[in-house]
């Protein structure tokens, strides 16, 4: 998301504009809604329906579905194929941030490389954004639990030979494939769903903080984009149009200008593509390129990727003051556990400027703007 407003007029509020956000948005391991509580019917038309449903309840804008990916809904989804496990699981978690590496971040623009693309993305120098870091929660984990069994299955039932057990898989045509995409798309529409809420939630902190409309602070979404889904999509192969399954693991769409998904608002620059950093330096915004459709069928990475395991960090961290660190370089920390915090050191992740500039070296996407964080959630 951007705003209107600008770092200086901000600076003065961060600390109660995050609280406030921690207050409005769930955080943390098993995180619940006590006012949000779904039916499992009303989680069905979630699954199927994904930011449609949202918005249709009054979480957001009529025109937000314009700047996500799909417009936040993945056809084809059949909830009947999700347990019940999951479903339970999903039941009570819509609209929450979750723990591990998910968060809030409040941040402002301190770097332009492209004046033109900023300009049609909305972006200015020492204006304040909003990134939002969350996905499917336990429901997803759920059907990627649940389906592993049933492909680990496929892989012998189909003499398919692994160089790794979890790489187990099925033919997209065969019964199984055909299950599997149908409720990883109802997850993906949850996940799709949840951040639209968690969109709204923001919009309503900010105005409570600064006591005007969203309208008037100019918040607006830029783009939602998945990074853990396998699509049926369209690309060139050897010269000829191939319909394909492109499964991106940690990796996000890079579509070039003029392609028919990228937005409507975006054709001259490109669709918008986002790498989160850490918690203690920044994170790029950056546009699709023609290289990436020829090179990546149409994919960048979708963050910096981590050095350390959970466990190392930990270990690093003990005895330190992690969040009295983050203050003294400017930048307000809530979190659900101080353990999140101490997993999540920045040195617990590579530089995210040495990613982005490997990724634009290539061609495969072409940077727009820095943004540095301010204030952060997390769970």
């Amino acid at each position: 998301m951007c705003s209107g407003l600008e770092r200086q007029e901000v600076r003065g509020h961060i600390r109660k504009l995050v609280e406030t956000l921690f207050r409005n948005i769930p955080c943390g391991i098993g995180s619940k809604r006590k006012d949000l509580r779904l039916s499992k019917a009303e989680l069905k038309k979630v699954l199927v329906k994904g930011v449609g449903w949202a918005v249709k309840q009054g979480f957001g804008l009529e025109e937000d579905p314009e700047y996500i990916e799909e417009r936040g809904c993945i056809q084809g989804a059949d909830p009947d194929l999700i347990s019940d496990r999951a479903l339970e699981r999903g039941k009570a978690q819509l609209g929450t941030l979750g723990s591990g590496n998910h968060f809030v971040e409040v941040g402002y623009v301190d770097e332009v490389y492209d004046e033109h693309a900023a300009k049609d993305l909305g972006l200015f120098l020492d204006q304040v954004t909003i990134i939002i870091h969350t996905g499917s929660r336990g429901l997803g984990h759920q059907v990627c639990d649940d389906y592993i069994k049933i492909l680990m299955k496929s892989t012998q039932k189909y003499g398919i030979e692994l160089p790794d057990r979890q790489l187990c898989c099925a033919p997209i045509a065969s019964e199984e494939g055909r299950q599997y995409l149908a409720a990883m798309a109802g997850a993906a529409n949850y996940a799709f769903a949840n951040r639209q809420i968690i969109f709204h939630w923001v919009r309503e902190s900010f105005e409570r903080v600064f006591q005007m409309s969203s309208e008037r602070l100019g918040l607006r979404l830029i783009y939602d984009v998945c990074h853990n889904i396998a699509k049926i999509e369209t690309h060139r192969v050897d010269g000829k149009e191939r319909k394909l399954c492109v499964h991106r693991k940690g990796a996000t769409r890079a579509f070039p200008p003029h392609h028919p998904d990228t937005p409507l608002a975006y054709k001259d620059v490109g669709q918008p593509v986002l790498i989160p950093g850490d918690m203690g330096r920044y994170s790029y915004v950056l546009v699709g390129t023609e290289q990436a459709m020829a090179e990546t069928f149409g994919s960048t990475c979708h963050g910096a990727g981590r050095v350390m395991s959970r466990k190392q960090a930990m270990r690093v961290s003990k005895g330190r003051a992690i969040i009295r660190e983050l203050e003294d370089q400017g930048i307000t920390i809530r979190s659900a556990g101080k353990a999140t915090v101490r997993e999540e050191i920045p040195e617990a992740y590579k530089d995210v400027s040495q990613v982005v500039d490997v990724v634009s070296g290539a061609g495969i996407s072409k940077k727009v703007a820095r943004l540095r964080p301010m204030g952060v959630i997390k769970g």
